[in-house]
């Protein structure tokens, strides 16, 4: 579908995603700048009272850049709010994101009409995450305007279906805004995205590996020196499915091959589970995507580099990838 103003704008179709602990003002200051919707869960922002200081430092900044550039104007951000009973600071942050107008809401972990309501009424968008297309049904049904299918290969907390099964359901009766999550790396990844009828891709673990993330250097290294084998999915630290990288689980000496099931009833977001580590801060999450990624630069080089790979995977698209028919293709691959 056509994208609604101010999202026509992007340099890219690319949701940077919220990354707990990881993102703050000033990754998603870059993004935007860089051309692409740049992304922040509320709950980073602590004390409560920070998230108003965060929203007028992002918005101040966005607006001098487009005072600034006007041929070149910032991508707009989006605020995660994580929509569950265990999180008692949702309504004190949707009156601060209200106050803000944020120009898109993304929901995790629970649907909420009144958020969905909202935001339409302040003329916000909303995005919310998935995983499966029963969970993608309800969340339209109570008035969310999009849908984020996080697939099999999504970092942090990460479903397990195939995104050719998960878009492929999800656009049999839905036509509204969707970002694709799940191993977004590369900027071929990003039109693969779109291959799949999705209006945006949506990429977290690659800005894990940026100057402007709040990471440690050891978790940008991890990032930059990982791969998807290195990729361990359990549910042991916050009691929800997600995908962690080998070697901070190593690291806090468990043994990611043995680890046990944890309770999805006591679903807590930092405790560790039933282990001294902390989720996020200890047990590092992470994305099967990171291949690509070979260095820490800046959001900028990364979104250059994205969008050099996405038009070159487009050029070769254009010329049938440099084979004249399929028998040619099936030839070399003899």
């Amino acid at each position: 579908m056509p994208l609604p103003a101010p999202f026509d704008r992007l340099r890219l179709p690319l949701i940077g995603s919220p990354l707990f602990i990881v993102s703050g003002p000033e990754l998603v200051i870059a993004q935007c700048k860089a051309g692409i919707i740049g992304s922040f869960p509320a709950l980073n922002a602590r004390p409560q009272s920070q998230l108003d200081e965060w929203l007028h430092q992002i918005t101040e900044e966005l607006a001098a850049h487009n005072r600034a550039h006007p041929d070149r104007p910032a991508a707009p951000f989006a605020v995660n709010q994580i929509v569950h009973k265990t999180n008692d600071r949702v309504d004190a942050d949707m009156a601060t994101c209200a106050k803000w107008q944020v120009p898109m809401i993304i929901t995790s972990l629970g649907a909420r009409e009144d958020i969905y309501t909202a935001v339409r009424n302040w003329g916000g968008v909303t995005m919310h995450d998935v995983i499966n297309n029963r969970f993608a049904m309800k969340a339209i049904e109570k008035g969310a305007t999009g849908l984020i299918p996080v697939a099999a290969g999504a970092g942090g907390h990460a479903g397990a279906l195939s995104p050719f099964a998960l878009m492929q359901e999800i656009r049999e009766w839905f036509d509204g805004l969707v970002a694709l999550s799940g191993s977004i790396g590369h900027g071929a990844s990003i039109l693969a995205a779109q291959a799949l009828r999705a209006d945006f891709a949506y990429a977290g673990s690659a800005f894990i590996a940026t100057r402007e993330a709040n990471a440690t250097e050891g978790y940008k290294q991890g990032i930059v020196e990982g791969s998807s084998e290195g990729i361990v999915y359990t549910n042991l630290f916050t009691g929800v499915h997600g995908n962690y990288l080998r070697s901070s689980i190593e690291a806090a000496g468990l043994d990611p091959d043995d680890l046990p099931v944890s309770d999805p009833s006591k679903m807590n977001f930092g405790s560790g589970g039933n282990t001294k580590a902390k989720a996020w801060k200890d047990i590092w999450g992470s994305g099967q995507g990171i291949g690509p990624i070979k260095e820490v630069g800046t959001v900028e080089d990364l979104v250059a580099r994205f969008e050099r790979e996405y038009h070159a995977a487009k050029a070769r698209l254009a010329d049938n990838s440099g084979y004249a028919s399929w028998g040619a293709l099936a030839e070399a691959a003899e």
